[in-house]
């Protein structure tokens, strides 16, 4: 299985690839994240306050875990719906206008389930959106181009994952007058879930201005149609080479868990206060940021295997560390290295199921692989917070590390090294 034939064009520079449509679902993405993570950070704690303190990483495994398996089986039907349509933005739009208005709603929950509903309907919207959002992001940039696009677009979201933190650091500060979390309590005072619920509410504001983006800056851009006849005929299905790299993906998936489990991880393995996750959560996301155009320009350079693998093997790599760590300063430096395995990996992955696909069958083949992974997101992050309940947090580690490994033997196994492009 090659990764597709090498284009004999010059690559394009960065002002014909960062630019249009990439550009504006860029931003869009920045301020999604924005909002959402003015509050992501904060739902360990917050959840903390609302379940018993025994049931908090189960309950914040369910959350995770049925959100975003449902988030994927609606990638699925949305990425073919949009092929059918032959039109990307109105499900764009409809599913960040859904996660926008949903998001907030954390500031009225009063229960462990009821987060776990918000969860379910703001990744509800995620699963409308992404697969059409990723077919219009790769039909609008050449495909030696593709790795760079898609990481630039990673390189926003997590600008906007970020910046979402200090907002909420900063909010936190002005309705409580301190911005670091008083003591290590495992719970907040009331006063302190106050103050959160109260950041969740400002986080509609930057959903709104994502939404407006989508309405003013998104163009739509129809499919190209294959033709009807000849080796670029269209298939009844999806090509088969696609799903070899889809199972590889799969597996890994299984192995990883929520990055909210290294928050939860911090709070009560190291004593880490809400002021000090949300530095960790801010520095992780830095390093996701820094590494994610560079990762994207060596898989366009490289090719795309060549960096999933490597990114999979560090991912391997840095949770048997977590397993083994026993001091603060080695987390927040396992954590520094972890950022490097998504800039390697997201835009390379997302990349390689564009090569792997003709432009009228992209979303269905983004729906299939965002389907795939994320509905393994379930037994995932669910099986992780069992684990770490029943076993401990270091062999949930490794067991994670192991599938990890295993995701790169079959990824070398089904797909053969090829070009960039």
């Amino acid at each position: 299985m090659s990764e597709g034939p090498r284009s004999p064009a010059p690559a394009p520079g960065w002002g014909a690839v960062v630019r249009g449509n990439v550009l504006a679902v860029g931003v869009v993405s920045l301020l999604t994240d924005l909002s959402s993570e003015m509050i992501n950070p904060l739902l360990p704690v917050f959840v903390a306050g609302l379940v018993p303190a025994k049931t908090a990483a189960v309950t914040l495994g369910l959350m995770e875990g049925l959100g975003e398996a449902t988030a994927s089986l609606l990638k699925l039907f949305s990425g073919r719906l949009s092929d059918r349509l032959g039109k990307r933005k109105a499900l764009i739009l409809a599913g960040y206008g859904l996660s926008t208005l949903a998001r907030p709603l954390f500031a009225l929950a009063t229960a462990g389930g009821h987060a776990i509903a918000l969860k379910f309907v703001d990744r509800v919207g995620k699963g409308v959106r992404t697969s059409p959002r990723d077919a219009l992001i790769a039909d609008a940039v050449p495909a030696a181009r593709r790795g760079l696009a898609f990481s630039f677009h990673r390189a926003m979201d997590h600008a906007g994952a970020v910046l979402g933190p200090l907002v909420a650091l900063a909010l936190l500060h002005l309705l409580l007058g301190y911005g670091f979390w008083r003591g290590d309590a495992a719970i907040p005072a009331e006063d302190e879930l106050a103050a959160l619920r109260i950041v969740f509410a400002a986080a509609l504001v930057p959903g709104l201005l994502a939404v407006a983006v989508i309405v003013f800056a998104v163009r739509e851009i129809v499919p190209a149609a294959p033709p009807t006849s000849g080796p670029g005929a269209r298939a009844e299905g999806l090509p088969r080479r696609l799903y070899g790299f889809v199972a590889a993906a799969a597996l890994f998936a299984l192995g990883n868990s929520s990055d909210l489990f290294l928050l939860l991880y911090a709070h009560e393995r190291f004593g880490h206060g809400l002021g000090q996750l949300i530095a960790l959560w801010v520095a992780l996301h830095l390093a996701k940021m820094a590494s994610s155009v560079p990762g994207g320009l060596l898989a366009d350079r490289l090719g795309r295997r060549a960096a999933i693998l490597g990114g999979w093997s560090l991912y391997a790599l840095v949770y048997l560390g977590l397993a083994r760590a026993d001091a603060a300063w080695q987390l927040w430096g396992l954590l520094l290295v972890y950022g490097l395995y998504f800039g390697l990996t997201e835009g390379a992955a997302k990349a390689l199921v564009a090569d792997l696909t003709p432009s009228a069958q992209r979303g269905a083949a983004f729906g299939l692989y965002h389907a795939a992974v994320g509905l393994a997101a379930l037994p995932a992050s669910l099986l992780f917070g069992v684990f770490w309940a029943a076993l401990g947090p270091q062999v949930a580690f490794s067991i994670g590390a192991g599938l990890a490994l295993a995701a790169a033997l079959v990824l070398l196994a089904v797909v053969r090294p090829g070009s960039p492009a």
